[in-house]
């Protein structure tokens, strides 16, 4: 099972937890419903589990494959798949993707100086297998979160490590197709200085960018390979109030004008939601999955003219307005 769907929105992976209280002693799994059915109601495309409990999941993966002290990383037993089975049972039709933190991200957070490279590599190793056993799951998405990927600047020796560590995480899997989509997400600043040769190097299927905290991303997006996805992060994670629909759509225009198409943007909050009040997070999320659905049908005119005219067609966007339908010369229907 794989994610093929076109215009999705979704989260980058955070969202906040319903709390328990003395008066509803729900258990996870009730509280994992209803962070389900918040994303459902909002339209999105592409669920998550909103990390249960976990306010710090790079920490929480680290403690895992580093327990007790070891010096070496290992992985007793699968992180994430019961997790993701429990999630997406409860999803139903609906998929459900797992986020994991990469082993760049972890190697910088958990090693420093000349022990890092040796150690960001076993953190990959033993996260590779973590995906296999996804895949065998059935997991249909498997997003890699690698925010430290903003501290990779132009340093040749860490463009180095960083994909490097991409291609032994990535090993165990087998080729486009017969795999889960496989997503790099970066959040929390800008990672154009690694240049488009590092960050598009290892071979995901798609990317997610903050576009907020870090909008000379959009630099990269320019240069992504045009079969490979890209999930916008234009909606402010970090802040509450309003967020305008209009520059969702025109980011989504923009993304799909230099060849890409729409058929291959989604759209999501710059990063994790988890430090809101859970009635923002739903406004932002709802912003997102009422933009995608209405890009989505984007071909019906009552739509279509509430749009902004670069997410249409080209016609539209050369006018600066939606033009309508035009009927062929000769008479023809």
């Amino acid at each position: 099972m794989t994610y093929d769907r076109a215009m999705f929105a979704t989260l980058v992976g955070g969202y906040p937890w319903p709390r328990r209280t003395r008066r509803s002693r729900g258990s996870v799994d009730d509280r994992l419903k209803a962070v389900l059915d918040d994303q459902l109601e909002a339209g999105c495309g592409l669920l998550t589990d909103g990390w249960i409990d976990c306010p710090d999941p790079i920490g929480w993966v680290g403690s895992a494959l580093l327990a007790e002290g070891a010096q070496r990383p290992r992985r007793l037993r699968p992180l994430t798949v019961d997790a993701w089975t429990t999630a997406q049972q409860l999803a139903g039709a609906a998929l459900v993707k797992q986020c994991l933190p990469g082993p760049y991200s972890l190697g910088r957070r958990l090693a420093a100086g000349d022990d890092r490279r040796p150690l960001t590599f076993a953190l990959a190793d033993e996260l590779a297998g973590e995906l296999v056993d996804l895949a065998a799951a059935g997991c249909p998405f498997i997003q890699v979160d690698e925010d430290a990927a903003t501290a990779v600047t132009d340093d040749p020796d860490e463009r180095r490590l960083f994909v490097d560590a991409q291609a032994r995480l990535l090993a165990g899997l087998g080729p486009e197709g017969s795999r889960p989509h496989l997503s790099l997400a970066i959040s929390g600043g800008n990672a154009d200085a690694a240049g488009p040769e590092t960050i598009f190097a290892p071979a995901y299927d798609s990317h997610l960018f903050d576009l907020i905290a870090g909008p000379d991303n959009w630099r990269l997006i320019t240069h992504a390979p045009l079969e490979r996805g890209i999930v916008l992060g234009v909606v402010d994670a970090t802040a509450t109030g309003d967020d305008d629909a209009a520059l969702v759509v025109w980011a989504i225009g923009y993304a799909a004008s230099t060849g890409r198409g729409i058929e291959r943007i989604g759209i999501a909050p710059s990063g994790s939601l988890a430090g809101l009040a859970r009635v923002d997070a739903r406004a932002k999320i709802g912003l997102l999955g009422d933009v995608a659905g209405r890009v989505a049908r984007r071909g019906e005119e009552a739509i279509a003219a509430g749009l902004d005219p670069r997410a249409t067609d080209a016609r539209s966007a050369a006018l600066g307005r939606w033009s309508g339908h035009r009927r062929p010369r000769g008479g023809g229907r």
